[in-house]
């Protein structure tokens, strides 16, 4: 790893920056701080990251990266060891990184001026730079079309230093880390460390020191461990399942609280969309009320957020398996991808499901992901919210095809209970107003009529992303239609 800071002399003689530092701690980690130097920190009005180039925003999309991670059996995750530090800045430029800190890191010293060698947390440009530098260490191929196995993963599956992988069997994880290791380690000097995976098998082909502190011991059984952090995302590698956290820390019952709570709990996937659209549905009521953001709320508000804020400790008991199909999805005879489109008064909502087919016979559904948005307050018909929600079904749709690249889908179909909606997508012929009409073209550009079928509302499981559920209401919106429903042919 390179030097990351030097000693310099004074800069009053050439030009310059000076950054502020601060420590971010993590609740969970509280050995642990990280060092975050304040490039957005101003002085006359004028912040080093104003001055600075960004650069491309490389960063992969964070739903995509966990969209592919639930596609095979076998789950391995790893992370570069202090990414940003193990790239230099050029000598010219380093002189805009100083900084003050005790001489020899000796409290009881004088305060000397050092100057950053390395890219640093807080730099606008640092981002862009070190994805590029991964992404160059293991592969130099211009077109990404010819790269193999290391290179997709780097590219593909990485959210800034964290790697999740998913394939089909141990002997590949083992293959396809190992080597990815070795290339990185020669590449560019980078450690891929703190491996975690559902397989104990896996672990056991990595030496102690690259795998993660908790599960080293050769008598750790993954049922015992705790809960790891993919992404944000609780995962049981004991069961292979997802789970939910839930801050026990109480917040004031006031629209910022509320707000709080709201995104406390994290799900990029929409696993319990239903649940979170019970917050956001008190919290709507509440905005409309003339009280500020740190006002106690109305009392009907509050009786409803006690109701609702006690029932999401229920979500810790809810368990959703991070593979969509036991057997995962690349040996599949052939997989479908189903759509289903919702929307009521309060809320319009649209989920996906993947049917495999391991033989002609043998079926298996699995929840794809999840989106539940607020309906407007006033002015909308129930069939204008219902294409808003088919909008929002060919829109997710489009996103889940574009990040499965290695899954081929044998057919997509969306379904509406809403026969106004799909006279609109079946009718070619007829002027529309102009709000209908652009929603319409979105929908013939992402999707065919052929592709679009009636089910009943009762049948439809996007009706649980219409209205808020309990946790323990959360089963059928989870586990979606069985098999036999989604064959009915419905016009």
């Amino acid at each position: 790893m390179p030097k990351r800071f030097l000693k310099t002399s004074h800069g009053e003689e050439k030009e310059c920056w000076y950054l502020p530092i601060f420590g971010v701690y993590h609740p969970k980690k509280p050995d642990k701080i990280r060092v975050v130097f304040d490039s957005a920190a101003k002085y006359e009005g004028v912040c080093l990251n104003d001055t600075l180039l960004k650069g491309p925003d490389l960063t992969n999309n964070l739903v995509g990266v966990l969209l592919r991670f639930r596609s095979e059996r076998i789950a391995l995750t790893a992370d570069i060891e202090q990414m940003f530090f193990n790239f230099l800045v050029h000598t010219q430029h380093r002189d805009f990184l100083r900084f003050l800190w005790y001489e020899d890191n000796n409290p009881e010293k004088d305060l000397i001026e050092y100057h950053m060698c390395v890219h640093v947390f807080g730099n606008s440009p640092s981002p862009a730079v070190a994805t590029m530098g991964l992404r160059k260490s293991a592969c130099n191929q211009q077109n990404h079309e010819l790269c193999g196995e290391v290179c997709h993963f780097v590219h593909d599956n990485f959210y800034v230093d964290d790697g999740l992988l998913s394939v089909d069997s141990e002997e590949s994880a083992v293959r396809i880390m190992k080597n990815t290791q070795t290339k990185l380690k020669q590449g560019g000097n980078l450690r891929l460390h703190k491996l975690t995976s559902n397989s104990q098998q896996v672990l056991g082909q990595f030496n102690d020191e690259d795998v993660k502190s908790n599960l080293k011991s050769d008598e750790m059984k993954l049922d015992k461990c705790e809960l790891e952090r993919s992404l944000g995302l609780y995962w049981n590698i004991g069961n292979d399942t997802f789970t939910f956290g839930v801050s026990k820390n109480d917040k004031p019952i006031t629209k910022r609280g509320l707000l709080s709570v709201i995104n406390s709990v994290f799900d990029p996937l929409g696993f319990v969309a239903p649940v979170l659209l019970g917050g956001r549905i008190i919290l709507r009521k509440a905005l409309f009320k003339n009280t500020g953001w740190d006002d106690p709320l109305p009392q009907q508000q509050q009786d409803q957020l006690k109701i609702w804020q006690s029932s999401l400790k229920d979500l810790q008991e809810i368990h959703i398996p991070r593979s969509y199909i036991s057997s995962g999805l690349k040996g599949a005879l052939r997989n479908e991808l189903h759509v289903y489109c919702d929307a009521s008064e309060q809320a319009i909502g649209a989920f996906a499901y993947i049917k495999s087919f391991k033989t002609e016979t043998e079926v298996e559904v699995g929840f794809v992901m999840g989106k539940s948005k607020i309906a407007p307050h006033h002015g909308h018909t129930i069939p204008r919210l219902e294409l808003c929600a088919s909008v929002l079904g060919v829109e997710m749709a489009k996103f889940i095809n574009e990040q499965f690249s290695n899954i081929e889908f044998h057919s997509t179909t969306f379904y509406s209970d809403s026969k106004v909606v799909l006279g609109y997508i079946n009718n070619r012929n007829r002027r529309f107003y102009v709000y209908v009409t652009n929603r319409v073209d979105k929908i013939h550009k992402l999707s065919s009529p052929s592709q679009w079928k009636y089910i009943s509302t009762d049948q439809n499981p996007a009706d649980h992303a219409t209205r808020p559920l309990s946790p323990s209401e959360l089963s059928s919106w989870l586990q979606g239609p069985n098999c036999e429903e989604i064959n009915k042919e419905c016009s």
